[in-house]
Order: C-alpha cells, then sequence, then structure tokens
C-alpha cells in the first residue's frame, strides 16, 4: 500500500520543515502527481522522523531456548511501540553469538517473529579472535568486544589477540570499557565490608564499577585503536572524564566514536536511593556531574551515538540483595521518548519548547537515526529520502502520560519510570512502508535482516 504523509513537520538532516513525505513499495519516494490510491494521513501537529536505530539492544533470545526475561518477539513489539524500527543485538546470549552459525539461528527466529528490522553483533573471545577475523564482515554489524566482565561474561583478556584484533579488524569493534582488575579488586574489598549487613544496597554499584575503572578500560581501548588505526566505538560512556579521550569532528573523518544511553542521561547516583538495583547497570550510572556532562558531549558532538542498551531481567531477580542482583535495565520502549522529555515537558514556555525543539530535535535525529546507519554502513536506512526503505516514526507533544506497568509490553513487565510522566506520544510507526503501531495499537508485521555496506 501507498501511504502520503501531510503536514507533519519533517525532521531529516539537520532540518525541520513541514512537507508531505510518499510511500511506495515500501520506500520513500518523490511525492507523484496523482496520490489518488494512497492511504493519505493528515498528521498536522506531529514529528515525523526517521525510524530509530537502536545500535545496542539485548533481546535474550537465542533461538534456542525460551528466556523468562524476554524474547524477540515480545521485546521488538516494545521496540516498535516506542518508534524504534531498527535493532542490532548484542552476543552475551545463551548460548554466546561468537560464529555466523550463532548468527543464522538468531536470524531464523527473528525472522519468524521480529516486528522491526535486526542486525546482530558477534562476541569476540580468547578462543574465536583468529576466526572472527576471517568471517564475512558483510554478514555482521560489528564486533562486540568486552574489556570488562558483564552479563554472560564474555571477556576478552588476552593482550597479544586483542593486539591482533585491533590490528587486523576489518569491522567496527564495540568495547564494553571497564577494566577489570579495578572493578574485581573493588568488589572483593565491599563484598568483605558489606555484604550481608545494611551496607550492602545498589549504592555501592558505582564504587565498585567506578569511574577509574572506565576511564582507565576506555583509555586503553582508545591507545591501542589509535596504534593501530581501528575502528572504535565505546558503547554506554558513563563518565564526563571518558569525553576527554574523543573528538567533535564530522563522524565521516572519525575512527574513534561514542555512544551513551538514556539512562546515563536520566539518572545518577542519587536516584540508587529510591530505585536500587532497579537502575543497576554495568557500567554504573555515576554522578550528577557525570550525567551533566555527558548532555553537554552529546550537544557538542564528542558522543556520535544512543543506545538503550536494553537489559532487560525479571523482577524477582532485580528484588535480590545487592550483590546478587544482575544488571541490566529495560528501556527500548521508552528510548525516544526519554530523549524528547527535555523539550516536550510541561516545565517549558511555548516558545522555550520552540527554541528547545528546533535545537535539540535534529540532534536526537542525528544521533539516534543518522548516525547508527552510517556507522554500522547500513544499507538504504536511517534518512527519509527517496529510495530508502520507510522507516519511520510520528510523535507529538502531549499533556503528558504516566508510564504504569500495564503500558509496559517487556516481557519482564517492570521499568524504573514507572510513576513518571512523559510528554511525547508516539502515534505511528512505519517499518519497511508497513504501519507497524498506532496510537496504542501493533499491526502484525515482520521486519528484515539489516544489510551493510562492503
Amino acid at each position: 500500500m501507498d501511504f502520503l504523509i501531510e503536514n507533519a513537520t519533517v525532521a531529516n538532516e539537520g532540518t525541520l520543515m513541514k512537507r508531505p513525505v510518499f510511500i511506495h513499495d515500501g520506500r520513500f519516494a518523490e511525492v507523484p502527481a496523482d496520490t489518488s490510491r494512497a492511504e493519505c494521513i493528515d498528521a498536522e501537529g506531529c514529528y515525523l522522523l526517521p525510524g530509530v536505530i537502536d545500535s545496542h539492544v539485548h533481546f535474550r533470545d537465542a533461538g534456542s531456548q525460551e528466556n523468562v526475561s524476554a524474547t524477540f518477539e515480545s521485546e521488538s513489539r516494545a521496540a516498535v511501540s516506542g518508534g524504534v524500527t531498527s535493532v542490532i543485538d548484542m552476543p552475551n546470549t545463551t548460548p554466546p553469538t561468537l560464529t555466523l552459525h550463532d548468527l543464522d539461528r538468531k536470524a531464523e527466529m527473528a525472522l519468524r517473529c521480529s516486528a522491526v528490522n535486526f542486525g546482530f553483533m558477534l562476541g569476540a573471545t580468547n578462543d574465536n579472535v583468529e576466526q572472527l577475523l576471517s568471517t564475512d564482515i558483510t554478514r555482521y554489524a560489528a564486533v562486540k568486544l568486552f574489556l570488562g566482565s558483564s552479563t554472560g561474561n564474555l571477556l576478552l583478556s588476552d593482550p597479544e589477540k586483542l593486539d591482533v584484533l585491533f590490528r587486523e579488524c576489518q569491522k567496527l569493534i564495540v568495547a564494553h570499557c571497564e577494566e577489570e582488575a579495578v572493578v574485581q579488586n573493588n568488589l572483593r574489598n565491599y563484598r568483605m565490608e558489606c555484604a550481608g549487613t545494611e551496607r550492602e544496597t545498589a549504592e555501592l554499584h558505582p564504587l565498585i564499577r567506578s569511574s577509574e575503572a572506565c576511564y582507565l578500560s576506555s583509555y586503553k581501548a582508545v591507545e591501542r585503536a589509535r596504534k593501530y588505526n581501528t575502528r572504535l566505538h565505546i558503547a554506554h560512556v558513563s563518565t564526563a572524564t571518558e569525553l576527554n579521550l574523543f573528538s567533535n569532528q564530522p563522524l565521516s573523518e572519525k575512527r574513534i566514536t561514542a555512544e551513551v544511553t538514556p539512562n546515563h542521561l536520566w539518572f545518577d547516583d542519587r536516584d540508587y536511593a529510591t530505585l536500587g538495583n532497579l537502575i543497576k547497570c554495568n557500567p554504573s550510572i555515576k554522578t550528577n556531574d557525570d550525567r551533566l556532562g555527558l548532555w553537554a558531549g552529546l550537544y557538542d558532538g564528542l558522543i556520535d551515538t544512543i543506545g538503550s542498551d536494553h537489559a532487560p531481567h525479571p523482577l524477582e531477580s532485580k528484588k535480590r540483595r545487592y550483590f546478587d542482583a544482575p544488571s541490566g535495565i529495560p528501556s527500548v520502549q521508552h528510548t525516544l521518548r526519554m530523549m524528547t522529555e527535555p523539550f516536550f515537558n510541561d516545565c517549558a514556555t511555548s516558545s522555550e519548547r520552540m527554541e528547545l525543539v528546533n535545537t535539540w530535535l535534529p540532534v536526537v535525529v542525528n544521533k539516534m537515526c543518522h548516525a547508527p546507519a552510517l556507522l554500522f554502513g547500513l544499507v538504504d536506512r536511517g534518512f527519509i529520502k527517496p529510495g530508502y526503505w520507510a522507516d519511520l516514526v510520528l510523535i507529538r507533544p502531549s499533556e503528558g502520560e504516566m508510564v504504569t506497568r500495564e503500558s509496559l509490553r517487556y516481557r519482564c513487565g517492570w521499568s524504573p519510570l514507572e510513576g513518571k510522566v512523559l510528554h511525547t506520544e508516539i502515534v505511528a510507526t512505519f517499518v519497511n512502508g508497513t504501519l507497524a503501531y498506532r496510537q496504542g495499537t501493533l499491526f502484525p508485521v515482520i521486519g528484515k535482516p539489516l544489510e551493510y555496506c562492503k
């Protein structure tokens, strides 16, 4: 079916412009002279964005077993209801995604049930570097490198193997950076002091997974990348200090780039007192100064992409004592709304809101749509251009809607945002030119495998 979307303000490639958008055969097209056979959508009062590309999700589903916290079907439905049209899934599943055989198994599963387009990273370990380097680079999104242990624990600790990977890898390396020795030393000390006492709370998390651990690991990764001219993307930057490692050159001129999550922009260490393990994630949420520094880095161009790091766990496991509770926050349903909240909320006057929209919405679109498409070399994604796949989201300011447990589509059924009021409404989401979500209703759509440039 063809669609003609009229009267929306289109946010694309740094501009905000009211113009019609036409969809033909699943792709954006020039508006033809005769649109009588198209379904017309009057989007007055809405902003039309390219569909969000979330390049960092943990859907937990490896296609071989039932998972109590998430499935590709449940989490992709949550994603599309939040304006996300493409995701790149991480390799630390059970079993881990280390080979094309593992990837193909996940892809076959996603082809049966994913409401969004999908791609996968392959994990690097001490045992598979040589095999990874011989793998067809057009088959996967990136190499995921864990320089600190996290959920799934695919830690690559052998310095010689790291040198080989950084020297010879032709694909983007996405690194989780926390210095393992620092984290483990902190963990031992705080376990001895606090385990089983009233001090065993999530407030220990930024002390154990500390700023020092993050900066030291990121610094080493960046130095190694500079030595070998490696394409390196530092995932979920959590400290303002790490921003000193990055440049604000245009993305096309960068070899070293950075990602931030909305959770590290929203929460800080004061929130552990009320939210506890619900905001326990790796790397940890840190100080308010770090949070504000990350916002500044986003605007200044030091940070290149926004990824949710969506990582669901059963609520009962998050309610355990701190040392036993898993790390991870479900967030893919609310990432776009979190990022637009600062300029759509009711705390701003009308003129202030418009100024913020004009300043920040192009930044959000760049970091959530354009930059992920360019960085990961996605074919025909991330822009509203004739010939590109028609992935898009319509949003509009609202009077405010409270996040409730009943509104969540995550299989885990909880969010640290419960009780928060958000002022952005996701009106509609299109995946490959097909209406996938509209004002609370999901439609049966299956996404496509992402394709990568050579």
